[in-house]
């Protein structure tokens, strides 16, 4: 349990709120939570289980970090890496050089190389298989009881809502390095060898518009989950997370990212929860802590 010592005011929303105070988001699920207190500001569709895409590559990187990975030793990529990325969007990797495994993070939470996650669990003892059943050991440690996994990067299967994965990506902000990756707009990578230098280029546009503070986040995509998107960040002086499953169109989750931003930026008429945080000390809340969720299908555009 996390005890922040604040006062917190909650206010029920207004029974004569209209549908029309509301961002008129177009995926066809989204989430939206107080990253400090995990209140619930907006849902739609929130509790639909659906494919998730590459946004499963946020559990890898909670798994490869439970598991202590050393990021300054090298890893190879092998043609395992290539069998298990079969079928996902092109790699940079290529098979039998090595990486730093900060690299590998790096690789993968912004470009989402779907020969990343198989690497980066053989760094830390785990085949394939034995990545899938710590990704969903991690599911059901943070108490998610509707995110699955079936592979590794979310190109085949893996399944979540979109409540599950904006606490999952509250767990992943909480950690500062992957807060950092994934906050990052671009970097250039090395192999061992000096042979490969790679320029990654971060696939998450609201990050890289600058209209907004953003903490962090990871896209993807497969037909089956429709464009997905997850985020982290500051809007109107307080951190938010944001999930956003099954858009249409590619462009359509970054659209939505901004009209939710553009509505708490407005005081967020209607929301769930109306809320005022300020420092108290004879009062002690308890929070729950971030649960985490789970992702599937992963080819990120």
């Amino acid at each position: 349990m996390i005890r922040a010592v604040v006062a917190l005011t909650i206010l029920a929303v207004s029974a004569t709120a209209s549908a029309d105070d509301l961002p008129q988001v177009r995926s066809k699920a989204a989430m939206i939570l107080d990253a400090r207190t995990g209140a619930e500001i907006y849902a739609k569709d929130a509790d639909e289980v659906r494919a998730i895409a590459s946004t499963t590559k946020i559990f890898v990187a909670l798994v490869v970090r439970k598991k202590e990975l050393a990021l300054d030793d090298y890893t190879e990529i092998t043609r395992a890496d290539a069998k298990a990325a079969r079928g996902g969007s092109r790699t940079r990797l290529d098979i039998g050089q090595s990486f730093k495994n900060v690299d590998l993070l790096r690789a993968m939470l912004m470009a989402s190389d779907n020969r990343a996650p198989t690497a980066l669990a053989r760094a830390v003892g785990l085949d394939a298989d034995q990545l899938i059943d710590e990704l969903n050991a991690v599911a059901k440690d943070l108490g998610l009881k509707k995110t699955r996994f079936t592979d590794t990067s979310g190109l085949r299967g893996n399944v979540s809502t979109a409540r599950e994965m904006a606490l999952a990506t509250r767990a992943a902000l909480d950690d500062d390095l992957l807060r950092e990756i994934m906050s990052t707009e671009t970097v250039e990578i090395v192999s061992k060898s000096g042979y490969a230098k790679i320029t990654y280029a971060n696939t998450n546009q609201a990050l890289i518009a600058h209209k907004y503070k953003v903490l962090g986040g990871k896209t993807g995509y497969t037909t089956n989950a429709g464009y997905c998107f997850v985020a982290g960040a500051e809007i109107g002086g307080r951190e938010v997370v944001m999930s956003f499953l099954g858009g249409d169109g590619k462009l359509t989750r970054f659209a939505d990212f901004n009209r939710v931003a553009e509505w708490l930026d407005g005081g967020a008429p209607g929301a769930k929860v109306a809320y005022q945080a300020h420092k108290a000390d004879d009062v002690t809340i308890t929070v729950e802590p971030a649960v985490a969720v789970k992702a599937s299908g992963t080819i990120d555009k």
